[in-house]
């Protein structure tokens, strides 16, 4: 059986030899508290924060809730950055819970009136996404009496090159096509909204430093003529994030050092009308998904066909991005470890599947682990964005997977 390759280890787990170690702990005595379960580190995640100060010092960072909005690990990000980004109310009151209203933003296609009218009452900043959605804010506004704070979220006339999620240069439900926005930019100034600026997000997980800075170029480009044609300049400038992990076999780790070489370039050369402007990048997947562990354990071993099995207590149910089926063209494998042998030969070539009564149910497609036997203990790597929340937990009845924040 031809064996396919896994991607890279998270570089705080890459070098372990033995017993895999998760914050410290080993991962069976995590375990030891239930399978299947999702283990987070926030110690990693603040070191991805420290990396991005260092190589970005003067934007602002924000950090996008629906990457991963468990209670714990939000209170600990919190401090840490300088806004959030929400797409709900209910991130909405999770937002509220651990940040100041004003350093949160409400962005999101098909916002409902309920939630529109809690986000004025709290004074969230809201990026609107159409003209008719800007309508409805400024009716409920004047109805409650409150100013409400309005972003506009532009759908760039460019796109995130080798973006694995493209949002921008195509029709989309997502924004307001650049030609219309100074037109709204103006209306909402003179019907006395807090005007807060651009939210132009053309890609995420992009791996191409280049790139991501020559799309951040563009955007700031494209704000600042924006502004002046609305003939109003920008508070805020948020462009967007699309900073990718490695998750596949071939993949490098972003340099975000050059990109934040190559950003203060750009600003530093902006036109006059964003002189006084704010920037802010958005990043999810990049702060916590090399954060997060999931850790299931081996139900069965089975032959058919002459391929090997290892079922597992948990599947796609928990971690559909790992199982191919979230947002990916070809399946190919995240990088996954026997717990208790970490760095031994690998002497097996294995199909590593979950309980679920479908062959889509698939972690591990024909990769080469040590010897696994019922008991055993996998860990799938990068499980800390778009994992538990961003799964079909309740497919089949299956219990929801346990999710615990190292202290």
């Amino acid at each position: 059986m031809n064996t396919k390759p896994m991607g890279p280890m998270p570089p705080e787990y890459a070098d372990q030899q033995g017993v895999l170690k998760i914050a410290g702990r080993r991962a069976s005595d995590w375990a030891a508290a239930g399978t299947p379960l999702f283990v987070y580190d926030p110690a990693i995640v603040a070191a991805r924060i420290a990396q991005f100060r260092s190589a970005i010092p003067a934007v602002d960072l924000h950090y996008a809730i629906k990457a991963n909005p468990h209670p714990d690990l939000l209170t600990a990000i919190a401090p840490l950055v300088d806004g959030l980004d929400i797409a709900s109310a209910g991130e909405l009151r999770l937002a509220l819970t651990v940040k100041s209203a004003t350093s949160i933003s409400f962005a999101g296609p098909g916002k409902r009136d309920g939630e529109l009218e809690a986000a004025i009452t709290a004074g969230v900043t809201l990026n609107v996404e159409s003209e008719g959605e800007a309508s409805r804010a400024l009716v409920i506004a004047d109805r409650i009496g409150r100013t409400p704070r309005l972003a506009v979220r532009v759908n760039p006339d460019i796109e995130l090159r080798g973006s694995g999620m493209k949002m921008g240069g195509r029709p989309s439900p997502f924004g307001i096509d650049a030609g219309r926005v100074p037109a709204l930019v103006r209306r909402l100034i003179s019907a006395g909204a807090d005007w807060r600026g651009f939210h132009i997000y053309a890609g995420s997980q992009a791996l191409d430093a280049g790139a991501v800075a020559e799309t951040q170029a563009a955007t700031v480009t494209l704000a600042a003529r924006l502004a002046d044609e609305a003939g109003a300049p920008p508070p805020l400038v948020n462009l967007g994030g699309g900073f990718g992990v490695p998750y596949f076999a071939g993949d490098r780790p972003l340099d975000i050092e050059m990109i934040g070489s190559r950003l203060a370039d750009t600003l530093a050369k902006r036109p006059t009308v964003l002189a006084n402007s704010r920037f802010a990048i958005e990043l999810g997947r990049w702060l916590v998904a090399e954060a997060g562990v999931y850790l299931a354990r081996v139900v069965d071993r089975k032959e058919s066909g002459g391929e090997i099995f290892i079922v597992l207590d948990g599947g796609l149910n928990h971690q559909l991005a790992a199982s191919g089926n979230f947002g990916t063209v070809v399946r190919r494998n995240y990088p996954l470890a026997v717990t208790d042998h970490m760095g031994e030969t690998m002497v097996e070539t294995v199909n590593v599947v979950g309980p679920l009564c479908t062959p889509l149910d698939r972690l591990g497609d024909r990769v080469a682990l040590p010897h696994v036997e019922p008991g055993d203990v996998i860990a799938v790597f990068l499980a800390g964005a778009y994992g538990a929340t961003a799964s079909p937990a309740a497919f089949l009845g299956h219990p929801p997977a346990i999710e615990q924040v190292a202290v």
